[in-house]
This record gives C-alpha cells, structure tokens and sequence, in this order.
C-alpha cells in the first residue's frame, strides 16, 4: 500500500535534490532529505512542484526550468557601483555577502561581484538570475499530512531550501 503512494496534493514529500546551472555544474547540493508540503503556498518552486506531481519513491525527476521559472531574469536596477573607500574594509573583496534594507524594512543580500580601478560592484541578483537550470530530484519518502501540518500549511521540520 505504502508503495503505491504517489505525490499529490497534501501529501507531505521528502526529497534530496541537486540544482545544475546552465554549464550543467552542481551550484547547490542536498543529501539530507528537505520536506514539503506539496500542493501548498510556500513549497517548491510551481515548476518543481508540478514535474514531481504523480511521482513515487525511488524515483529520480530531472526538472528543466527558464529563468522566469526559477531564480528570475537578470535585473540591472540590482546592481550598484561605488569608490571602494565609502564601503566597509571587511566587503572589499570578490564574493563578500552585504544586507541591504529597504525602506519596509525588508532585507536583501548583494554581492561583490568587481572590484577594478578604486571601484566596487555589489549585485543583489542571484548567481543563477538569467539562466535555465536543471533540478535532479530524488524522491525519498511520501506519506500523508497531519492534521497540524494541514491547518499550517507546512510540513513539520520543513526547512527553508533553495528550491523556494
């Protein structure tokens, strides 16, 4: 019975998953099973989640997604150059993260992404902004929802992942 359970709506989902960039290099790994509520606000990302739909454990989903579907096109008005005398010493290198926030008090990180001629460039777009990325999914366990985890909305022990 167990075996034949297959992803739908409300049934919570654990999975290990890789995320490929557009050269087809690992960005982002995880081996320690990530759970979710599938069908819910504040799962996967809607692309994700509609290729697992239907699936069953043991199997592994190779998921193709645009930019738009995914981490979003690049946006120019995110990126920011300035003298590298006005930022702070521990950000004047390649790859140093920086919180900015907005005016509604919500944050953002940027990153330095150039450091050339007494100039620095931070960039608030992810390293995978514009490109099409491919997911590798291995479903690890199904099982249906609690009764808390349905009134949340959430699986119990969800962590926040990448794929959100």
């Amino acid at each position: 019975k167990e075996r034949m359970n297959t992803i739908k709506h409300n049934k919570v989902v654990s999975i290990t998953y890789a995320i490929l960039n557009n050269r087809q290099e690992v960005v982002e790994q995880h081996d320690v099973p990530v759970a979710y509520l599938h069908g819910r606000s504040g799962g996967l990302l809607p692309g994700i989640e509609a290729a697992l739909e239907g699936h069953k454990v043991g199997e592994r989903v190779e998921i193709q997604l645009a930019p738009e579907d995914a981490y979003g096109v690049r946006d120019e008005s995110l990126i920011f150059t300035d003298d590298i005398e006005n930022v702070p010493p521990q950000y004047r290198h390649v790859g140093a993260e920086v919180q900015f926030e907005n005016e509604a008090g919500e944050s953002k990180t940027f990153y330095v992404t150039r450091i050339e001629d007494g100039k620095l460039t931070v960039d608030g777009n992810s390293v995978l902004a514009g490109q099409s990325v491919t997911c590798l999914v291995n479903v690890i366990d199904i099982r249906d929802a609690s009764t808390a985890e349905l009134r949340d909305g959430v699986a119990e022990g969800a962590s926040p992942s990448s794929l959100h």
